[in-house]
């Protein structure tokens, strides 16, 4: 098995390796490297043509998460874990700060040196042994953020690396003709991240996801 095999298998699947890490807390005798999959910029077209993505059942995001994420963990003789399905949870945002390549933003959520804020884990697959992955970046793109429009993006303030997210202004911003917007285009203090600009998201991900977050 190889870094660069999961990578491509994992991107066939419309995901991507969002970070990697040999983890630290392993018994010496039983060394083990955690690998992050998130999705990619293809994973929205991927899912519609899945059969999880044409059923009309309810989650389709996490049950095509985890039939395909099952099978890459059985094809590469690892285990599977998922940020969805408890509680208990998995320690997802530990493991994402662990892998050197997602760090806090202003807004309070992580940020992710290529998916910006548009950062979403699917998955985490721990294979034995330490596999060679590439050195993390190491630094956060909002230290070389001039503006950090994120941090003022939100029309209501509600997200904020100092206090809590304010869910009640959230929803309630949602509820108003101009929270539409945020609605059918996903979070506007997402889209304001320069990096996530860049990353492609289809908005119809992000509106498939505040329509979860908030039902009308």
């Amino acid at each position: 098995m190889s870094y660069a095999a999961i990578e491509t298998a994992a991107e066939g699947l419309g995901l991507m390796v969002m970070g990697a890490e040999h983890i630290a807390d392993a018994p010496p005798d039983a060394p083990a490297t955690r690998i992050l999959l998130g999705t990619g910029p293809a994973f929205w077209d991927i899912l519609r043509q899945a059969p999880e993505g044409r059923d009309g059942a309810p989650d389709p995001v996490d049950r095509y998460s985890t039939r395909v994420m099952t099978a890459l963990a059985s094809r590469f003789g690892a285990t599977a874990d998922f940020p969805f399905g408890g509680p208990p949870y998995a320690p997802f945002i530990a493991w994402a700060r662990a892998s050197g390549r997602a760090w806090p933003s202003p807004t309070g959520m992580l940020v992710h040196d290529t998916a910006g804020l548009m950062i979403s884990y699917r998955g985490a697959l721990t294979l034995p042994g330490h596999i060679p992955v590439p050195a993390a970046l190491g630094q956060s793109p909002c230290l070389t953020c001039p503006d950090q429009p994120c941090a003022t993006a939100c029309p209501v303030g509600a997200l904020s690396a100092d206090r809590p997210y304010d869910v009640p202004a959230c929803h309630g911003f949602l509820d108003s003709e101009a929270g539409q917007d945020c609605l059918t285009r996903g979070c506007i203090a997402r889209r304001a991240c320069p990096v996530s600009q860049a990353f492609g998201r289809d908005p119809a991900q992000s509106a498939h996801h505040m329509a979860a977050f908030h039902p009308t």
